[in-house]
């Protein structure tokens, strides 16, 4: 299938279409010839894809398939806020003097309704991440089995649509307003999950507490390691940034461990913990480690305060999926 241009291309360097296939032949069409034009033309290749797109990919793209760098997307990209820093600008990062092309699907069917108003942001987030970037990062959506609404937050995602062969700029493309109106406040913890108070003396207390809450719950190992390590770091910018105390819950749901911690601060950095840590950097890498060793972090913000909840799990995977 050729790709037919609609309108002019714009100027800026950093380009993110959105791809709406139906079917495997469509796929194909639309994603073999970007990465072999790609390569062709010397630039680096990375493809971030759900497994079963993975393996078609390198099926068909034959002796190509060696030249490019693949990444299981339901495993780098389980937690939606850790695509931009450790997929997306961890490759382009390591290309500073070329044109980059990455394909990333981060929204395939069976992510759960809990996940995808973080997937949703993390793809409006792209545009702010990626401005000014020498980089094309080409999103894949399934319109076959995918629900309505998340085709709809595409076209405010992202500035151009491909589909049925014909590029096209987005008439509804906003992705400033896609952040804002998914800044939704959570709904009610469970009545089980009391809340535990803390201020900077009672950071020990209300981490052990979390991490003895969170074994009871069936939570072992790594993954207890990696709770006690996420709520130290929010706890911590609770009493440095978010006025001094917070409170923490925790409780269990759908084979998961969710932690929400709450405090008075307001975020005003949207891309808080989603950039990659500057070598020499000092401070300001907590929201980062939070995302990395976490499987869903989910974010409220107003001026009433901040409530960040996250998902570790103990089993399978979340929610009711948004698939159809």
């Amino acid at each position: 299938m050729t790709v037919t241009q609609a309108a002019e291309p714009s100027t800026e360097p950093f380009a993110h279409p959105a791809l709406f296939y139906r079917g495997e032949e469509e796929y194909l069409d639309g994603t073999v010839p970007f990465v072999r034009e790609g390569l062709k033309a010397g630039q680096p290749v990375a493809v971030a894809v759900p497994g079963r797109q993975l393996a078609l990919l390198r099926e068909s793209l034959d002796g190509d398939a060696e030249s490019v760098y693949f990444v299981d997307m339901t495993e780098a990209g389980r937690n939606p806020g850790r695509i931009i820093p450790r997929v997306l600008r961890a490759f382009a990062d390591a290309h500073p003097r070329t044109h980059v092309r990455i394909i990333g699907e981060p929204i395939w069917p069976g992510r759960s309704s809990v996940e995808y108003p973080a997937c949703v942001q993390h793809e409006a987030l792209i545009n702010l991440a990626f401005q000014g970037r020498d980089v094309t990062i080409l999103c894949p959506y399934d319109a076959e089995r995918l629900d309505e609404q998340v085709l709809t937050d595409a076209y405010a995602t992202h500035p151009v649509i491909v589909s049925g062969g014909i590029q096209r700029p987005s008439p509804s493309y906003a992705p400033g307003e896609v952040i804002a109106r998914y800044n939704r406040p959570f709904p009610a913890a469970p009545a089980t999950a009391e809340p535990q108070l803390f201020g900077i003396d009672e950071l020990p207390v209300v981490r052990h507490f979390a991490v003895a809450r969170a074994a009871r719950l069936g939570l072992s190992g790594v993954r207890l390691d990696d709770l006690a390590l996420a709520v130290a770091e929010l706890t911590t910018n609770s009493v440095v940034h978010g006025g001094g105390s917070g409170t923490l819950r925790i409780w269990g749901e759908d084979s998961q461990v969710v932690c929400e911690v709450r405090d008075s601060g307001r975020l005003t950095d949207p891309l808080a913990g989603r950039r990659p840590a500057a070598r020499d950097q000092r401070g300001g890498r907590g929201l980062l480690l939070v995302h990395t060793v976490t499987d869903l972090v989910r974010i409220h913000t107003d001026d009433g305060g901040t409530a960040v909840r996250i998902y570790i799990g103990i089993g399978i995977g979340i929610g009711i999926g948004i698939g159809r």
